[in-house]
């Protein structure tokens, strides 16, 4: 395979499944009731838990984003395909990590989360060909620690409300990117 059919495979995923906006715009929503969460007269320990808890409802909010945009999550074609799934379940192994945070120093579980989420976009950048996931990946990482460190623990909801403004911005730069790559005659999908 040359590098221009690689281009074609990964343009053919950007296009069908509109860089995974749907899973933006779902994390937004998620990432916006955790914030809530983090508002709460709770330890931080009950408020990390029912952080797992929001963040389970993801897949079903994915799946409706899914349909009200006309995504589509596979391209049976696509030999690319499956690495998307891949580079998703990725993050679950940072997760020991996560529990360690949780059991060691549950104030700092959601910015630990948010590096986490934040850092498994980079490989979408390439995925994509979209630079927003790279830069989105950096910002929120170095961001959510710098928040974390310059607020007081009981302020930490300004972590996950920093992760839902960058998600946001990158949600707007998956649109108008979409839309520009969509009307270029050069980029129709491979059929």
């Amino acid at each position: 395979m040359n590098s221009l059919d690689l281009k074609k495979l990964k343009l053919e995923l950007a296009i069908n499944a509109k860089s995974g906006i749907d899973f933006i715009l779902s994390a937004a929503i998620i990432w916006s009731i955790i914030a809530f969460v983090w508002t709460l007269r709770q330890e931080p320990f009950t408020k990390s838990i029912w952080t797992f808890y929001v963040g389970m409802i993801m897949l079903p909010l994915a799946f409706l984003f899914s349909k009200l945009l006309k995504t589509n999550w596979t391209t049976k074609t696509n030999p690319l395909q499956p690495l998307g799934m891949w580079l998703n379940v990725a993050q679950l192994f940072y997760f020991p990590f996560l529990f360690f945070v949780l059991r060691d120093n549950p104030d700092y579980f959601v910015m630990t989360y948010v590096i986490i989420t934040g850092a498994h976009f980079f490989p979408y950048a390439w995925f994509y060909d979209e630079i927003g996931y790279a830069i989105a990946a950096g910002v929120i990482s170095v961001g959510a620690l710098l928040i974390a460190i310059n607020v007081p623990t009981n302020q930490m909801y300004f972590v996950p409300l920093f992760m839902v403004g960058c998600l946001l911005v990158l949600a707007i730069r998956l649109l108008v990117s979409n839309k520009r790559e969509r009307r270029q005659p050069n980029n129709l999908p491979i059929l």
